[in-house]
């Protein structure tokens, strides 16, 4: 299977999506916090606008890929792959996860079916479904009756953030958060193992490095241009490693890294949920964050160095002189503040191009869609009412494998 990501507006071929499942079920008020929701999907209707998204792309030519079905056709080559797999699933899933492992091992190796067991795997384990027998008397009585050994991982359907594709590579990320971290394994798995990757993919990043990355942050801009967010999510060190594993890269294309500074909150954070790109030199950007950008461009330096150089201009300078033409800044919200911040919260600004000047955007998002098509962009509209509480947009819901 061909990967090949130089852009983010040449026509899109194929993509990972991952549809959301049991996981969200396993929502709960007290663990909205530790896994990263403000509110709980209503999984029917969920389902329901995600298999809405996955139609409009296939009407749109585009081969929809499952994660879970790549997981499970990787585990399936060997009984040792999978008892491999459910070992890292384990250690990775913290100290109640590892306290359990022989009664989760246990549990996750009767699972016959590959892919029955890769969706236990992301929906989480509680311990009422292992054999404790009485292993931790005083966690017992004092935390609540039920409650997970294995957590479950509701973020799964923003398959954009644990890897991403740069050319014909792949960066494996480190995931802020503990509880996303399991995210990664399922794409190290795949791109090491499945037979359509196995020794076929070159690795920028991986997450035994230990700097913060997520693919939202990584925009490709051309095959020679690369935006990565220094956010809430994404740390310098990091840039400065994808950088250069990526420049020192003889088979890449890649002259010039943007390094683009934002604010370190919630709202914002990955650079795709204020910046996304809609035509070779059009972008649409929430006008909240256009004082707060700082810039700075990464260009190869003497020998192995970098050579970094800080941005004075505005970020509409900074592209129209990196890119070499005039760019459009499109404003999420157009000319009104208080839609600007409300529709950038629902993801207004997390546009998908599935060709240049059409792209995929959350219905909700009214006034932002009617100026993309102001300005010539075409929208195919998703329904969202549930999706968008996850805080992701049709960009974070994908994590393309092909463009040509």
């Amino acid at each position: 299977m061909n990967i090949n990501v130089s852009s983010e507006i040449s026509p899109l071929k194929k993509v990972i999506l991952h549809r959301p499942g049991q996981e969200l079920e396993n929502l709960t008020p007290s663990y909205l916090e530790r896994l990263l929701f403000d509110d709980i999907p209503f999984l029917p209707i969920a389902q329901k606008e995600h298999d809405a998204f996955a139609k409009a792309l296939q009407d749109h030519g585009v081969q929809t890929i499952y994660l879970e079905d790549l997981m499970a056709e990787t585990i399936a080559q060997s009984d040792e792959l999978k008892k491999q797999f459910i070992e890292d699933f384990i250690y990775e899933g913290g100290a109640s996860a590892i306290s359990n492992f022989a009664g989760l091992s246990e549990l996750l190796l009767s699972i016959k079916d590959p892919k029955e067991l890769v969706l236990k795997t992301m929906s989480g384990v509680v311990d009422t479904e292992l054999q404790r027998n009485g292993m931790n008397p005083l966690a017992d009585l004092i935390q609540p009756k039920v409650r997970f050994v294995l957590d479950p991982i509701p973020n799964l359907y923003f398959t954009r953030d644990a890897f991403a594709i740069i050319g014909h590579g792949v960066s494996l990320n480190r995931m802020y958060s503990v509880t996303r971290a399991r995210e990664t394994i399922y794409g190290r798995y795949i791109f090491n193992h499945h037979p359509e990757f196995e020794g076929k993919v070159r690795m920028y990043y991986t997450p035994d490095i230990p700097f913060m990355l997520e693919g939202g942050d990584v925009l490709n801009i051309s095959d020679k241009i690369l935006a990565v967010g220094l956010s809430q999510r994404t740390t310098p060190e990091a840039v400065e490693i994808l950088t250069k594993n990526i420049f020192f890269d003889p088979t890449s294309g890649i002259e010039t890294v943007l390094a683009m500074d934002i604010p370190d909150m919630r709202a914002y954070m990955h650079l795709d949920t204020v910046f996304t790109q809609v035509n070779e030199a059009g972008f649409l950007v929430h006008p909240g964050i256009l004082d707060y950008f700082s810039i700075y461009k990464i260009t190869r330096g003497h020998k192995n160095s970098l050579k970094v150089s800080y941005m004075e201009d505005d970020l509409e300078t900074v592209l129209s002189n990196t890119i070499g033409e005039k760019v459009t800044l499109i404003t999420t919200g157009g000319d009104d503040a208080i839609a600007a911040e409300r529709e950038q919260w629902n993801d207004g600004s997390n546009c998908l191009c599935v060709s240049p000047n059409e792209v995929v955007v959350y219905d909700r998002n009214v006034i932002t869609n009617q100026v993309l098509n102001d300005h010539g962009i075409k929208t195919i509209e998703i329904p969202s009412s549930e999706l968008s509480r996850g805080r992701g947009g049709p960009r974070c819901m994908s994590m393309p494998l092909e463009r040509v």
